[in-house]
Order: structure tokens, then sequence, then C-alpha cells
């Protein structure tokens, strides 16, 4: 490798092994399982000088670049909307920062093998009946808020944070907890002996932490190139039972909010990042001999494609939200008219719904629906007389759109 850092290279050491006597295992398998296995001793690297090449240093300065260019464009584009409307700019702006951070979310989650539709999303959103993982990703969306939100104290306990708002409920994953026994990376592997990565012994997470935390609150460094490293050695660490890959990428959006290169936005990174995992994948195995460049390089490239498939959703969800304007005939302040907005980020609705994010009655409500459908804004997504949801099919498309042109390779 022509550009290994000092310092960051990760240690090893042995620890005996008690294998688990109720686990079911082959003989093969069980033979390789013997003996003591070797963990990673990962990098203090609180202190540590941070070289990249010139060449990538002046791709993060691009990236930063277009990434700040994004949030400032689509911040006026609420604004220039909310002007001519007659109405608050964070109310034009919410509902596209909430489609920007479901689909970051959503990306975040298939990058860990958890895929859910768009349609799947929106009804989880208001408790409809869906499977697991559109549960799980909308879990995902509000620690990424959770995340976002505490980007002015990014801390061990704002981690934990998150981390208990993804999995909290799922008591396997210890939310809200850092592991107390020794994990391993590998589909296959039933012990660390033959695992492809074996995390740091549980003893030394804690410590592992707060020198993290340590490198994130420098201000000596490039943010892009701060962020692509305090992710992988959050992915070395590994502090979890599950969900590291999840939080780890929550950590960077917290750190762009917290260094104000992102200011009203989720830039949807993930999204790049699923592109080619195993580009991804690599580059964290890379960090973890000491090479800084590949995983630094994977995150501008990630934000370049994030930008430029974010701005075609944010074109797509306007040429939508248009088109309705001037297909809905009703008055401005109608219930019909107040739900729009909130369609674009959450297009799956009931009336309790509709009664909730617009303060109307229920029997406006009730109008609002019907006139919606009659224009075909809304199509009915169930067929019995209670408990009945509606469809946004346009936003449903966009959003599919979205996931489609992301054409994950690895």
């Amino acid at each position: 490798m022509d550009h290994v850092a000092e310092g960051f290279a990760i240690g090893l050491e042995t620890h005996e092994w008690q294998r688990e006597p109720d686990r079911a295992a082959s003989r093969r398998q069980r033979l390789s399982a013997r003996g003591p296995y070797r963990a990673a001793v990962p990098a203090r690297i609180a202190d540590l000088s941070v070289p990249v090449s010139a060449q990538t240093q002046a791709e993060v300065e691009d990236a930063i670049r277009e990434i700040t260019r994004f949030d400032a464009d689509v911040t006026a584009l609420a604004e220039r909307r909310a002007q001519a409307e007659g109405e608050d700019p964070a109310t034009e702006l919410a509902p596209l920062a909430s489609a920007l951070l479901r689909t970051e979310s959503a990306s975040s989650s298939e990058i860990e093998g958890v895929t859910a539709g768009a349609r799947a999303l929106a009804l989880a959103a208001i408790e409809a009946k869906t499977g697991p993982n559109a549960q799980l990703v909308t879990a995902n969306v509000v620690a990424m808020q959770r995340a976002v939100e505490l980007a002015d104290d990014i801390s061990v306990g704002s981690i934990l944070a998150a981390h208990e708002a993804l999995l909290g409920g799922h008591e396997y994953a210890a939310p809200g907890r850092f592991r107390t026994a020794q994990v391993w990376i590998g589909s296959n592997a039933v012990s660390p002996h033959t695992a492809t990565f074996v995390p740091p012994h549980h003893t030394r997470v804690a410590a592992g932490m707060e020198d993290l935390i340590s490198f994130v609150q420098r201000a000596d460094l490039p943010v892009l190139v701060q962020c692509a490293i305090a992710h992988a050695q959050f992915e070395t660490i590994h502090p979890f039972n599950d969900g590291n890959g999840r939080v780890g990428r929550m950590l960077v959006h917290a750190m762009l909010r917290h260094a104000d290169v992102t200011r009203r936005l989720t830039v949807p990174i993930s999204a790049g990042l699923l592109t080619d995992t195993s580009a991804y994948f690599r580059a964290l195995t890379a960090y973890r001999e000491g090479d800084l460049e590949p995983i630094v390089q994977q995150f501008a490239n990630a934000s370049f494609r994030a930008v430029a498939n974010g701005r075609e959703l944010v074109d797509d969800l306007e040429r939508i939200y248009d088109g309705w304007s001037t297909r809905l005939a009703s008055r401005r302040g109608s219930a019909a008219r107040r739900l729009l907005p909130h369609l674009l980020n959450q297009p799956a609705v009931n009336v309790a719904h509709i009664q909730h994010v617009t303060g109307a009655a229920l029997s406006a409500a009730q109008r609002a629906v019907e006139q919606l459908e009659n224009v075909e804004i809304l199509t009915r997504a169930s067929s019995g007389r209670r408990n009945r949801v509606w469809l946004a099919p346009e936003v449903i498309d966009a959003l599919d759109a979205f996931a489609e042109r992301v054409g994950r390779r690895g």
C-alpha cells in the first residue's frame, strides 16, 4: 500500500475461547473453533496526524462544496416557494428534508441487508401492517433524526441514545449499551477463529470510544476526511452487538451538521456508498491496515453521487407538487391543500394521520381524502371499510426511482 499512515493500523492480541456448548456446528467447525483466537487492538487515533494525498484532499474539498451547495440550494428553493405561497419557509422545507432523511436511512439499512421499498416504509410510518424490515428502517429514520438533533453534543452518551432509538425493544442488541462479549464478522464463522474480522475484545470498547470522541472533537482536520476516518474507526471498534454500521453512518451526519457543512438537510451519502458496497468494505479493511486513502475516497465519491441523486429526487418531488397544486381546485387553507406538502415525505396516510398533520376535524379530513382521490393524487391501498389507508403513488414512484438510480453493484 502506498499511503500507509503511521499509527493507524490495528494490532492483534490473543484471547482464550470458550466454545458455546449449545451452538449447532459441524465437526469441522467445532475443530476449527478450538484454542485461543486473536482480536483486533484498535489504534489510539485522538492525536494522530492524518496524511492524505493532494489529489484526495482536492476531491474532498470539492465534495464538501457540493454538499454545502446542495443544502443551500434546496433551502433557497423552499424559501422562494414559501414567499410565493405566503407560508413559513420551515414548513416548505420540512417535507423535502424528511424525504432525503428517509432515503438516507433506507440506503444505510440496505448496506446491512435490511431492505424495504418506499411503499412498505410509508405504511410502516403510520403503523400500518408491514414486515419487520420496514419497521427496522423506520426505526433507523427515528435514530437518524436523534443523531442529527444531538449534533451539538457528539459524545458517548449521544451515540448510545442513537443506538437505543435504532434498536429499542430488540434485547438481543442490548439497545443503548455497549456489548459485553466478543463479536466477529463473517457470515459462515461460528467462532472468531475463522472470522473475516474480529473486533476488539469487549473490555477495550469503552476506552476505544472515548478515544474516538476525542478525535471527533478535533477542529484541525478537513471535515470529510475526519468523518471518513471517524466512521472507519467506529466500525473497527464495533461497539454494539448489532446496528454498528447504521449508527456509524449516523455519526457521519452528526459530524457534518456539527461542522455546518449541512444546516437543514441530510444528504443521502449512504446511497452513494450503497452503489458499490464491495469497495466500501474493502476500504474499511484497508483502513485497519493503516491505509486511509480508500475510505476517504469512498466518502468523497459517495458524496458526489448522493448530491446528484438527491437533486434529481428533489426535482421529481417539486414537479409532483406543482402538478398537484394545479389539479386540486380546493382553496388554499383547506385540509386537502394543507396535506399536500406532507404527502411528499409521508406518501401513505389514513384519516387519523391526516387529522394529526393538518389539525382538521374528522369530517374535514374525510372530505380531503375524497377531494384528493377525485383528482388521483391519492389512491386507496386497501379495499376494506375499516383501517383504510391511501397512497400517493407518484411519490412512491419517485422514491423507488431514487433507489433504482443507486444501482447497487456490490
